[in-house]
């Protein structure tokens, strides 16, 4: 947090463990030019970079999703499983689209071919590090698995294909309850048929 307009007075680590809850004391300069006083210890839930990728055919219009349990979501009484889209952390010396590339094949059995990037967010940022980095990838969903994921990483996945429209039908319906699915989709419905003439041409594009 190297900012001169912020002021660091103590940072130490609360908990340590598959995520990382640091509690800092600072203060910051206010938009009129002065400084608050110092704020009340503030917690950052330190997670990591992460990635989400659309896994899309442009050949058959469909899109490749995910089925998993999410204890998070759970523990609040929503979706105990959630319908994604294939996601995954940053490892370490790993850019972002490389681990576009390992989560396609390790979570859904797919090889991305062409991949464009759709932007970045940070999924809480009044209290969580991470960064969500999306990308589209152009996959082939034929012949997919009806399961997936890595045994090692405790990962029970179901690999679903479905038409475009029915996926932006369930986000419509507030039922893709993610926020990184939700922008995918969202991106993918504003931009389908664009990205159908960059992958197959002009001359292939069906409305």
């Amino acid at each position: 947090m190297d900012h001169p307009d912020i002021e660091i007075l103590d940072r130490t680590t609360a908990y340590k463990g598959f995520l990382t809850i640091d509690v800092y004391r600072l203060r910051h300069k206010k938009f009129d030019g002065t400084w608050t006083g110092v704020l009340p210890p503030r917690e950052v839930c330190d997670r990591g970079p992460a990635v989400g990728v659309l896994l899309y055919d442009p050949d058959r219009d469909a899109v490749v999703m995910i089925e998993q349990f999410r204890v998070g979501s759970a523990a609040v009484g929503g979706p105990a499983w959630m319908t994604e889209i294939v996601a995954g952390m940053v490892g370490e010396g790993e850019t972002p689209e490389e681990v576009a590339r390992r989560e396609a094949v390790e979570e859904a059995g797919c090889t991305i071919g062409a991949i464009e990037p759709i932007g970045d967010y940070f999924v809480s940022p009044g209290a969580f590090t991470e960064q969500v980095f999306v990308f589209c990838g152009r996959v082939d969903s034929r012949g997919l698995a009806a399961t997936g994921g890595l045994e090692e990483e405790h990962e029970d996945i179901r690999i679903m294909v479905m038409p475009t429209d029915e996926a932006i039908r369930l986000m419509d319906e507030n039922r893709l309850r993610n926020s990184v699915a939700i922008i995918a989709i969202g991106w993918l419905a504003r931009h389908r048929e664009a990205l159908r003439r960059r992958w197959l041409g002009d001359g292939q594009v069906s409305t």
